[in-house]
């Protein structure tokens, strides 16, 4: 059998994490990425990957022909500048995909916006209350545009609050980095990066294009809640609720404009999936527990 041949738009924690399973499976593949920098090679988890450049106005011409082999393209790269480079990319110089079976677009659950603590599925209304939600919206209307005028295999995830064993509010109260603001009816939703991953492989084999799926766990909860909880695991004092105002972070005031709860369960039933962190409480005891 040959190579799977994997190109990712973007080498960050998603597509690490899903290089990391890939290896774990002992699926055969060839990885091509993606960053800033001048083409170069990288060495990952003892395997060797071509990095091309790859920004809004240079970008490698090789590109073009790993896409031309690739069976697989995830696209994890965010709006830059309320743009979508890739697609951008796409639209002007790649009118055709010989091999590609699966295109995955990572978008976020910021597009729902504000729904008043309220669930939202799939199905639910897009209006988004922040930038960066309306550009991630956009995006996702340019790639089933680009991807209905080709026929392109297309797919997109929307993808909760990441959490992971680097980053998570564990490690962010042991330095005193979290600022809670203490608002009733204040629910988001999240995802550890390994169950992102998990799902991503097992999407290799169970796929079906123009789909979309919310990727995030069973339980929403208040940052109010998540926080007393790591805080009673490091036997911490958990941090006193500042005002909103007084936030400087325009992202962190962003988040506490949504609530609502995401559900999950189309992503549970099409990929025949159960998480392996099916709650922020899972998430971090085993973060806690292996010292991570």
């Amino acid at each position: 059998m040959s190579n799977l041949k994997i190109f990712c738009f973007g080498f960050g924690q998603v597509a690490e994490s899903f290089t990391n399973k890939l290896i774990d499976e002992k699926k055969k593949f060839d990885l091509s990425v993606t960053s800033r920098q001048e083409t170069h090679q990288i060495e990952f988890n003892n395997i060797k990957i071509k990095s091309y450049q790859f920004t809004n106005d240079k970008f490698d011409s090789s590109i073009a022909v790993k896409l031309e082999e690739a069976d697989c393209i995830l696209i994890s790269i965010p709006p830059i500048e309320g743009k979508d480079i890739v697609a951008k990319y796409f639209d002007t110089n790649q009118k055709k995909l010989t091999n590609c079976k699966w295109i995955t677009y990572l978008s976020a659950t910021s597009v729902y916006g504000d729904h008043k603590g309220e669930w939202v599925n799939e199905n639910s209304p897009t209006r988004p209350t922040s930038a960066y939600g309306t550009h991630r919206l956009e995006a996702e209307n340019t790639w089933k545009k680009i991807s209905n005028k080709n026929n392109y295999p297309l797919q997109i995830f929307r993808l909760a609050g990441i959490y992971s064993n680097e980053f998570n509010i564990l490690n962010r109260l042991k330095t005193g980095n979290v600022q809670i603001v203490d608002i009733k009816n204040h629910f988001f939703s999240r995802i550890h990066v390994e169950d992102i991953a998990n799902i991503l492989f097992r999407s290799l084999d169970n796929f079906k294009k123009n789909e979309i799926y919310n990727i995030c766990d069973d339980q929403p909860a208040s940052q109010n809640e998540v926080a007393a909880y790591g805080a009673k695991l490091l036997k911490l004092e958990k941090p006193n609720p500042v005002k909103l105002e007084e936030i400087e972070s325009k992202m962190l005031q962003n988040f506490y404009k949504d609530s609502k709860k995401v559900d999950n369960k189309k992503m549970k039933a099409f990929f025949r999936y159960n998480l392996k962190f099916p709650t922020y409480v899972q998430g971090l005891d085993y973060i806690f527990n292996n010292n991570i």
